[in-house]
């Protein structure tokens, strides 16, 4: 009946008495059935969409539905697109749509990709700006800098803090103070206004590093004895020694053998 809306029952489309166009898909001699369709006397919108919408196409469309893993958007009667959660925002982790938009809401988007054979068209909200981490936010925040943001996340590993609207630091359990910490809820709690400095900034994974425990430290230092992720902190180099006694002394003495020194 429709190419592009599903339809739960026919008076939704036609009522009785009503006079339509059709067109015959099969007949049927021995059960003495006619098959008919409506839709295909129409012509079919997602025969367009392709050339109507092509990557990089600006739409403006209404939220008619919310998933776990984006919103749907109407960009014309009948055909919807998807805005996937990982293209709704650079700097946040959207782990659900309705953290950025609500049913109902009308948004700008752009086309990112259409899929005539599967009838799908991906969406994108943050390519409708530049990627901050590509120049804006680590020409903003640079190693050595202390700043100050809110705690808003606990973990079993760290803190994550708020520096701006929708940009976030990781504040990681080692890096909450002199002493040891073995649940970051000792130190702080959500909400608090904390004062961190900043470790690394790493583009490639789109992370900042913070520390509180490092706030009096100048950065040189920080830099020779801060790990880098995945390393091990390195170890104090001591002079091996043989015995107690002075340095000239036998280190050992084989059975049946010379002294060794």
């Amino acid at each position: 009946m429709s190419w592009t809306k599903r339809i739960n029952h026919p008076n939704e489309l036609v009522a009785i008495g009503d006079k339509i166009d059709v067109q015959v898909l099969n007949i049927n001699k021995d059960k003495q059935e006619i098959s008919l369709g409506m839709k295909q006397v129409q012509p079919n919108p997602w025969d367009q969409v392709a050339h109507k919408y092509p990557p990089g196409t600006i739409v403006e469309g209404v939220v008619r539905n919310l998933t776990n893993y984006g919103a749907f958007v109407e960009i014309e009667e009948g055909i919807d697109g998807l805005l996937h959660v990982s293209d709704m925002s650079w700097v946040r982790k959207v782990v659900h749509p309705s953290e950025v938009v609500q049913k109902g809401d009308r948004v700008r988007c752009v086309v990112l990709n259409v899929d005539q054979e599967r009838k799908r068209v991906a969406l994108g909200l943050k390519q409708m700006a530049s990627d901050p981490w590509e120049g804006d936010i680590p020409g903003r925040y640079h190693p050595g800098q202390v700043v100050k943001g809110k705690v808003t996340k606990l973990t079993n590993f760290g803190v994550f803090v708020e520096l701006e609207p929708g940009l976030e630091g990781l504040l990681h359990i080692s890096e909450l103070a002199e002493h040891k910490v073995d649940s970051p809820e000792e130190v702080v709690k959500v909400g608090d206004e904390v004062e961190v400095k900043v470790l690394r900034v790493d583009t490639a994974d789109r992370k900042i590093g913070l520390s509180r425990k490092r706030l009096g430290q100048p950065h040189e230092e920080e830099a020779e004895e801060a790990p880098a992720a995945g390393q091990a902190a390195p170890r104090e180099k001591r002079e091996l020694r043989g015995g107690t006694g002075s340095g000239t002394g036998q280190l050992f003495q084989m059975p049946g053998g010379e002294e060794k020194k």
